[in-house]
C-alpha cells in the first residue's frame, strides 16, 4: 500500500485544478487510481452536455497522479500526449474513472483511463503518455 507521504507530492501540485473541476480522488496507488466527479452545469459546453475538456482533464489527472506515485522520488512526470475518445454524452449524474498502467519504463509511461456514467456505461476513454523526468530544472527553458 502507498503511504499518504508518497501520494501528496503527486496530488498537491494539481490540487487547485482538481478542486476547481470537482474531481474527487478515491483510491491512489502506484498501480491504479480511481476517482469520481459530479457533473454540474458550469462544466457544460454550449449544447448542455459535459465539456470534452473535462473528460480530457480527468484522463490527464488520473494518469499523471498514478505515474507520479509510481515514479516516486526518482523525479517527476510530465504528460507528452493525451488521446481521449468521447463515447457518450453526459448531462448529469456522477462519473467514475479508473487509471491503469499499460507500460512503465525507464524514460516513459503509458496509462489507460476509462470513465463511466452512473449507469456504468462507458462515457469516455483515453490514454496518456508521460515522460519520466529526473530533473525539472530545464523544463520550459529555451534550448
Amino acid at each position: 500500500m502507498v503511504s499518504e507521504d508518497q501520494i501528496q507530492p503527486a496530488v498537491q501540485p494539481a490540487r487547485d485544478f482538481i478542486d476547481l473541476i470537482g474531481l474527487e480522488l478515491d483510491d491512489v496507488s502506484a498501480d491504479r487510481v480511481t476517482a469520481h466527479l459530479t457533473v454540474r452545469p458550469d462544466l457544460y459546453q454550449p449544447f448542455g452536455i459535459l465539456h470534452g475538456g473535462v473528460h480530457c482533464a480527468i484522463v490527464e489527472t488520473l494518469a499523471s497522479v498514478a505515474a507520479s506515485v509510481w515514479f516516486g522520488e526518482d523525479g517527476h512526470v510530465v504528460g507528452v500526449a493525451n488521446q481521449t475518445d468521447f463515447l457518450r454524452a453526459v448531462r448529469s449524474g456522477e462519473l467514475r474513472a479508473e487509471a491503469l498502467p499499460v507500460f512503465r519504463g525507464r524514460t516513459q509511461q503509458l496509462w489507460s483511463v476509462q470513465i463511466w456514467d452512473e449507469e456504468s456505461r462507458l462515457a469516455a476513454r483515453g490514454q496518456v503518455r508521460l515522460q519520466n523526468v529526473r530533473s525539472t530544472a530545464d523544463l520550459g527553458r529555451p534550448a
